[in-house]
């Protein structure tokens, strides 16, 4: 037995320990002489449990993947239960509660479910690179919108057929939105509705400066393929018109074509399903498994960072008839090798100590591809109050909940643990907020480590001047005195967020 098997065989007794213990609490009777009279019963369902978590393999873990991981879980616990169950009925015993010992087992069940596959989730979690952001930055900066203009001929009878076509199928403020932003006549226009990619690569090259899809986002298996295609057949600078429907018109679509209370029902079991099931390794083969990848949930920042990530600008969005239209213009070739995680753990790379780059752990709160649209999101919105985005539509609402409570940053504390981070400190922070401080400032925080807690919660500083402002005070003060500046710090941040209200986002 190698002392990382050992080390879980630990874990295991405490989590055995403390699910007896909640399952006493839960049946509202006293621990310590429910503990006393069950101790030979609790040594027996122990040895059991460990005996057949070593025979089913469940600490050996570094050769599985999580999907095996978790069915060893699943068939060592079940084990465990069945030779438990036998035994109780095999005695005739009637001494101890089928309700500790069934309890006390579903919880050990779901605490080692979910431990090991937070642990498998940190391990697998792609790191966002800034190098790359930064490159999609310079991108989007140097691009400039291409008014629509064509000196070419119209052919009257391709006007009218395309009027046909389109206004079969769609209203009038569809026809006009596309014919305001592209070359809609124009023999240098391909006019798809797919989702298959082989309808835009069985196309002829060097041939079409504009393609417009009228299908659904949505219902496109593989999506960044279907946009690397486009990006391969239009020239750059070229014009790409796609829709989807966004998760926010796909709930109003719900909520409406069902009636209330029903409703609500079904939305529950679409969330669960087409939301929460793809961002998980364990249920994400069964969410393909029922849909295909077709009438997938996809948000409007998933939408855009998804065709800036595959190397596009976005130039025009407008929701018409519960739609999310889109104009991007092509500006590069796609970033291939670009994959960001649906999962809900995520490592961000931030500039630490020395302007070493750190991998800092936090739980997802903005929808896949987000990343990608910081650069595009300070164009359009700027900062507000707390150096935030303002109208930041890349958060998710069970991330604006997360956030509130601070539960998105609670996977720091293994930076804490490594040592990347102190408890008191000025906040890790991306390249692009980096560079949006003065050069002074820049060059004097990258001599301390940063922080769980910022000095943001001491002076409560309501935009980026006042930001840096209040860490050069920080600054100052932890040069004079470090531990006496850093305790003070510590509870005065406390008694601000807990009786202040205090909130960075």
């Amino acid at each position: 037995m190698n002392k990382r098997s050992f080390i879980l065989i630990i874990l295991d007794l405490l989590l055995i320990l403390f699910s007896f213990w909640l399952a006493i609490q839960l049946k509202n009777v006293s621990f310590k002489i429910y503990f006393i009279n069950y101790l030979s019963g609790f040594i027996i369902f122990t040895t059991i449990w460990i005996l057949a978590s070593i025979i089913n393999n469940k600490y050996n873990y570094s050769s599985y993947s999580l999907r095996h991981l978790s069915k060893n879980i699943l068939i060592s616990n079940l084990t465990a239960l069945s030779v438990v169950t036998m035994l109780i009925f095999l005695t005739r015993n009637d001494y101890y509660s089928r309700f500790l010992v069934f309890v006390t087992i579903a919880i050990i069940s779901l605490a080692e479910l979910f431990i090991y596959n937070l642990w498998g989730l940190l391990k697998k979690t792609e790191v966002i690179p800034d190098d790359v952001l930064g490159k999609v930055e310079r991108s989007l900066r140097r691009a400039k919108p291409v008014p629509v203009v064509s000196d070419e001929p119209i052919d009257p009878t391709r006007v009218i057929m395309v009027q046909k076509a389109i206004l079969t199928e769609f209203s009038r403020d569809v026809y006009c939105f596309l014919e305001q932003n592209t070359n809609l006549f124009s023999e240098k226009t391909l006019i798809v509705s797919t989702t298959t990619r082989f309808n835009i690569t069985n196309q002829p090259n060097n041939t079409y400066k504009t393609i417009i899809n009228l299908k659904r986002v949505n219902d496109i298996r593989r999506i960044n393929k279907f946009f690397e295609a486009v990006n391969e057949k239009i020239p750059v600078n070229g014009v790409f018109l796609c829709m989807a429907e966004t998760q926010e018109e796909r709930k109003a679509r719900i909520l409406r074509k069902f009636p209330p209370v029903l409703n609500y029902i079904y939305y529950f079991f679409d969330f669960i399903l087409k939301r929460v099931f793809p961002k998980f390794p364990i249920t994400k083969d069964i969410y393909f498994l029922l849909t295909r990848g077709e009438n997938r949930v996809i948000s409007r920042a998933e939408l855009l960072g998804r065709l800036i990530s595959c190397g596009f600008n976005i130039i025009e969005e407008q929701e018409i008839d519960h739609m999310q239209y889109v104009v991007a213009q092509k500006i590069r070739k796609p970033y291939f090798d670009m994959e960001p995680t649906y999962g809900p753990l995520i490592k961000l790379r931030r500039i630490g100590k020395g302007g070493k780059i750190i991998k800092v752990y936090k739980f997802r709160t903005m929808h896949p591809y987000s990343e990608y649209l910081q650069e595009y999101i300070y164009r359009k919105h700027d900062l507000q109050e707390g150096g935030k985005f303002k109208n930041d539509f890349r958060i998710s609402t069970l991330g604006r909940f997360m956030r509130k409570l601070w539960i998105d940053e609670l996977p720091m504390i293994l930076n804490f643990l490594k040592g990347d981070l102190k408890i008191v400190g000025v906040r890790p922070l991306s390249k692009h907020y980096f560079s949006l401080y003065t050069k002074e400032l820049q060059e004097r925080r990258i001599k301390y480590k940063p922080g769980l807690i910022p000095p943001f919660y001491v002076d409560n500083p309501k935009t980026i001047e006042e930001i840096m402002e209040s860490e050069i005070k920080y600054l100052n003060a932890y040069d004079k005195h470090p531990f006496f500046t850093d305790v003070k710090y510590f509870f005065v941040a406390v008694y601000n967020i807990i009786f202040k209200k205090y909130r960075s986002s």
